[in-house]
């Protein structure tokens, strides 16, 4: 690693020419025609770990960043101002017409916002610009959405590559023991989400395991009436992948829970983890670890449905608004439920922690319904073939949400085992209940909107408020 990392110091540009690069990348990013084939995102973010490394100013990167997204998307907007009539038959959109169809649906939809928030999806952002223009947006009103969605993009953008960069080096340097701990981590979660994809693909009607159940309950006495039984009411077929997560997320954390209660404290796992993670000194980690805790509290969980769980108020979206407050409910009855009954303690306990205990982990627990519902809501009206994105989303969330407890040093990892698996029985109980009807799709929610007021109302939560 060590002659991987010199090898990476020998080959970096120079700062000025760095910070050249971090303009030109933003601003080629930003610009039609180019930055729908460009990989920005990972262009920005390797310019910005090196930046990191070689401890340039942040605030000149950012500002760089800043400058070429503006200029990309002014240029965007002055081509689709003065060649609307040409634009069409430029590459690539001679060959790619769906790309400006998906822009100006984009466009009609959110109007002048749109600059602003097409910066941070990524289909479009290179195309409204590209839009407006052609739409002969004023240009007062696109410069002023054009500065505002750029002084939110560059540090977006820059500073977890930047941070990276700080901190790659002590994270290469881990203790030789955690190794195994982190590729075993690696395996696991990949193979679980494997696993998950396989299960539900096989379990869907043209799958191999729903086609076999499906004969065998035919041969089997009662098997017919069982199988109308896990049907929904408007469907002759049953929702099998989550009658069979339910089945199976129930067995293992009843079977983990017997493993927890006889241990009568930790397991030897627990305690050689969070030895290993006590000795770290890793820059941030502990702040990463602080924010992450912040936002999987009770507070945080609030503030983050709230916009969403205010929209279905406002739209009378009674089921799903009762769907979703009965699993958080029920996942924060159960969380004091399981700590009461099996008395766990913490591996330490800071002071608005004091009256807490330990089993199960209720940040992971409330962290897997959170978002797997959310996921799972999501991924109903996404294409059969592009399921699985919401629920790796929802993987790369939850995860570190879950980490940073052991980081933090108040919880064991059997402690989040143990939440991931309730969390999952809740989702599994809540997605079968939804099921049961056929329910009416989110047309018209807008999603844009209070994605980006749960992320203003999260960061203020993490900024200003107390964890709780």
């Amino acid at each position: 690693m060590g002659n991987a990392g010199d090898w990476l110091i020998q080959w970096a540009p120079s700062p000025g020419l760095l910070l050249l690069s971090v303009f030109a990348i933003a601003l080629v990013e930003s610009l039609a025609l180019v930055g729908v084939v460009v990989p920005g995102v990972v262009l920005i973010t390797a310019a910005a770990s090196l930046a990191g490394h070689q401890e340039i100013a942040v605030g000149w990167v950012m500002a760089c960043a800043f400058a070429g997204a503006i200029v990309g998307d002014g240029v965007s907007y002055t081509i689709g101002y003065r060649y609307r009539e040409q634009v069409t038959t430029m590459w690539p959109l001679s060959h790619h017409p769906e790309w400006l169809s998906r822009g100006a649906r984009f466009f009609q939809r959110h109007g002048p916002l749109s600059v602003l928030l097409g910066r941070f999806v990524g289909p479009v952002r290179p195309i409204v610009p590209l839009v407006a223009g052609i739409l002969h947006m004023p240009p007062a009103t696109f410069t002023w959405a054009n500065v505002g969605s750029a002084a939110l993009w560059a540090p977006a953008y820059i500073l977890p590559g930047y941070l990276l960069g700080r901190t790659w080096q002590q994270w290469l340097a881990l203790p030789q023991d955690l190794h195994p701990w982190l590729t075993a981590l690696g395996i696991t979660v990949v193979a679980l989400a494997i696993i998950f994809s396989l299960v539900r693909h096989h379990a869907s009607p043209p799958g191999f395991l729903f086609r076999s159940l499906s004969w065998l309950t035919l041969r089997l006495p009662g098997g017919q009436r069982l199988w109308r039984w896990l049907a929904p009411t408007h469907e002759d077929e049953p929702p099998l992948a989550t009658w069979l997560l339910l089945l199976g997320s129930l067995t293992t954390l009843c079977a983990w829970t017997l493993v927890v209660l006889q241990a009568d404290g930790p397991l030897p796992m627990d305690e050689r983890l969070n030895a290993l993670v006590s000795s770290l000194d890793i820059p941030h980690l502990a702040t990463l670890s602080t924010s992450l805790a912040k936002a999987g509290d009770t507070l945080g969980v609030i503030v983050l449905a709230l916009p969403w769980l205010g929209w279905l108020l406002w739209r009378r979206r009674w089921a799903a608004l009762s769907h979703i407050a009965a699993g958080l409910a029920g996942i924060g009855l159960l969380n004091t439920l399981g700590k009461s009954v099996i008395g766990r303690l913490r591996p330490d306990a800071p002071d608005y922690l004091a009256d807490s205990l330990s089993y199960p982990s209720a940040h992971t627990s409330t962290a897997v319904v959170l978002y797997g519902l959310a996921a799972a809501f999501i991924a109903q009206r996404l294409p059969h073939h592009r399921r699985f994105w919401p629920y790796w989303v929802a993987i790369a969330i939850i995860v570190p949400m879950a980490l940073s407890r052991i980081v933090l040093g108040v919880h064991w990892l059997s402690d989040l085992i143990g939440g991931a698996l309730l969390g999952l029985v809740v989702c599994a109980m809540v997605q079968l209940s939804w099921l049961r009807r056929e329910r009416p799709g989110f047309a018209g929610c807008p999603g844009t909107y209070l994605g980006l007021a749960s992320l203003v109302l999260i960061n203020a939560r993490m900024l200003w408020l107390p964890p709780v």
